[in-house]
């Protein structure tokens, strides 16, 4: 597989088979992505791989909160309070498509929370990886997050596994360092499931549209 076909392939897979991880395949992977592009060779970014038993150990923490409806203040605002269009309309386009796949109507509020809460067992992914970043980092280190995560999921479609990156993690800020022990000068920016596909799930039949060139290229000769 080259480049070219593992960023064709990469995408958000919400259902995943129960078969292990290699821990070592996850760990090559986690290593090999700290080439990313870094302003300044920061390294910014600080990795918990998380299986096993303790995966399991934090899905039934994040079970228990839900059920109990315990809520914290959130790391940040993973959207923009004010999202405009177009930036809205993709949002919500890729969540009708979703929804409409698992057929659950939007006044189905309740169906739909209750999807929602599978990103907290990680959609049933038998390994995950936490990212966290220093307090002092400012954006262009959290654009080296982001490289380094994209070379995390490049990385896992050439080893045949599946992602979803999940900024959903932001808002249980608290139960996740005190589950890490994250230095208090740390904070969450993410968490990704990690596995293999499970094909039978319907919401792994959705590919995000992208928009076309025309509306975010310019090019000039």
């Amino acid at each position: 597989m080259d480049v070219t076909q593992a960023v064709a392939a990469r995408r958000s897979v919400r259902g995943f088979l129960e078969s292990p991880v290699d821990p070592a395949l996850l760990r090559a992977i986690a290593v090999t992505a700290a080439r990313a592009a870094t302003g300044g060779n920061v390294q910014p970014w600080h990795i918990d791989l998380v299986s096993g038993e303790s995966l399991a150990a934090l899905k039934a923490i994040m079970m228990a909160k839900l059920m109990a409806g315990e809520t914290e203040t959130p790391a940040y605002d993973i959207y923009p309070k004010a999202l405009t269009a177009p930036y809205r309309d993709r949002r919500f386009g890729v969540g009708e498509a979703l929804y409409a796949e698992l057929g659950i109507a939007r006044e189905n509020k309740a169906g739909r929370r209750m999807w929602f809460a599978r990103n907290f067992q990680f959609f049933g992914a038998p390994a995950a990886l936490f990212c966290t970043v220093d307090r002092q980092m400012g954006p262009p280190q959290w654009a080296d997050l982001g490289m380094y995560l994209q070379n995390v999921m490049l990385l896992a479609v050439e080893a045949g596994l599946a992602t979803c990156a999940q900024e959903c993690w932001a808002v249980y800020p608290d139960t996740v360092a005190a589950f890490l022990g994250t230095p208090s000068e740390r904070m969450l920016f993410c968490g990704m499931a990690i596995g293999y596909e499970d094909l039978a799930e319907p919401a792994n039949r959705v590919r995000s549209a992208r928009a076309p060139a025309e509306e975010w290229l310019t090019e000039r000769t």
